[in-house]
C-alpha cells in the first residue's frame, strides 16, 4: 500500500498539473481574444480600404507593410535568428492563406456585413474538424457544446439582418473558411518547432510575395491617409498573428475557438463607439449567450478531460 508520503506526493502532483493546466489554457484563451479584437478592427479598416483602392492591392499592402513594422525587430534579433527551420511550410502555410485572403477580399464587398458575419464563425467549426482530424485532439463534448452554443449566438443575431443575397459570392465568401481552417492549422503544426515570431515574419514575406503579381494587375497610387491606413492594417494584422499564434503554441487548438465567437461582441463594441450604431436587442441577446458559452468552456477546459 502506498505510504502517506507517497500519496501526499501524487496529490501535489496532480494540484500542480491541473494549476499548469489551468495557467496554459487561461493564457491561450486570452492570447485568442485579443486577436479577435485586433482582427475586427483590421477588417472593418480594409474593407473601407477595399472599395477605393483595388483589393488584392490592400491585401499586399497590409502584408508588405506588416513586414517592414517587423524591419527593426528583425535586425535586433539577426538574421540567424529569423531562419526557419522548415521553409517548404513557411511558404506552404503563406501560398494557403493567400487563396483564402483572395476568396474573401473577392466577396465581401459584394455582400452584407451580416451575411459575412455568419459566414465567417463557420472557421471555428472547420478548425475544430480539422483538429481532430490532423492532430488527433480530444475533442471532448464540452468542446463540440461550446462551439455550438457560441454559433448559436451569432445566428440570433444576425439571422434578423440576413437579406438571403449575394449569390455566387456567398458561396465564394463560404469557400474561404475552410481555406482559413487550413491555414491555421498548419500554424498549429509549425508551432511545434517555430518560435511565433519566426511563424508570423514568414507569414508576411510569402503572403506579399503571392499578393504582388495580383496587386501589381490595378495598381493605383494611394493617397498619404490611405497609406497611413495600410501602414496601422500592418500593424495590427501582425500583432493579430502573433496573438493568435500564441495561443495555438499554448493549447489545443479546438479549446481556442470558442473564444471566437467574442468577435461579434467586439464588432458591436467598436460599432457603437465609433460609429454610434446602438446594437439590436438580438444583438444583446446573442452577445450574452456567446460570452456564456465562452465563460463555461474556459471553466471546463481549465479542470481538464474527465
Amino acid at each position: 500500500m502506498p505510504t502517506r508520503r507517497t500519496l501526499f506526493a501524487r496529490h501535489a502532483l496532480a494540484a500542480q498539473w491541473r494549476f499548469s493546466r489551468l495557467h496554459a489554457t487561461t493564457h491561450a484563451l486570452l492570447w485568442s481574444a485579443a486577436a479577435g479584437l485586433l482582427f475586427v478592427v483590421l477588417n472593418s479598416i480594409m474593407r473601407g480600404l477595399s472599395q477605393v483602392l483595388d483589393p488584392f492591392q490592400v491585401q499586399f499592402l497590409r502584408y508588405a507593410l506588416g513586414l517592414a513594422v517587423m524591419l527593426p525587430l528583425v535586425a535586433r534579433a539577426g538574421l540567424a535568428a529569423c531562419r526557419p527551420q522548415n521553409l517548404a511550410g513557411q511558404f506552404t502555410r503563406g501560398g494557403v492563406h493567400t487563396i483564402g485572403l483572395c476568396l474573401w477580399f473577392i466577396a465581401v464587398p459584394h455582400i452584407t456585413i451580416a451575411d459575412t458575419t455568419a459566414i465567417g464563425f463557420t472557421g471555428p467549426i472547420f478548425i475544430m474538424l480539422g483538429a481532430v482530424l490532423v492532430f488527433k485532439e480530444p475533442m471532448r463534448w464540452e468542446r463540440w457544446l461550446a462551439a455550438a452554443i457560441g454559433l448559436a449566438g451569432v445566428l440570433i443575431v444576425v439571422a434578423p439582418k440576413l437579406s438571403g443575397g449575394g449569390g455566387i459570392y456567398t458561396l465564394v465568401m463560404l469557400a474561404s473558411a475552410p481555406v482559413f481552417a487550413a491555414s491555421f492549422l498548419m500554424t498549429k503544426a509549425l508551432t511545434r518547432y517555430e518560435r511565433t515570431e519566426v511563424i508570423v515574419l514568414w507569414q508576411s514575406i510569402s503572403v506579399a510575395l503571392f499578393s504582388l503579381p495580383l496587386a501589381l494587375w490595378h495598381w493605383q497610387a494611394p493617397t498619404i491617409a490611405q497609406w497611413l491606413l495600410c501602414l496601422l492594417c500592418g500593424i495590427l494584422g501582425s500583432a493579430g498573428h502573433y496573438c493568435l499564434t500564441r495561443s495555438y503554441a499554448a493549447a489545443d487548438i479546438s479549446a481556442t475557438q470558442s473564444v471566437k465567437f467574442l468577435d461579434l461582441v467586439w464588432a458591436t463594441l467598436i460599432g457603437w463607439l465609433a460609429f454610434s450604431d446602438e446594437p439590436s436587442r438580438s444583438t444583446l441577446i446573442g452577445g450574452v449567450v456567446i460570452c456564456a458559452s465562452t465563460i463555461w468552456i474556459a471553466r471546463r477546459e481549465s479542470r481538464g478531460p474527465r
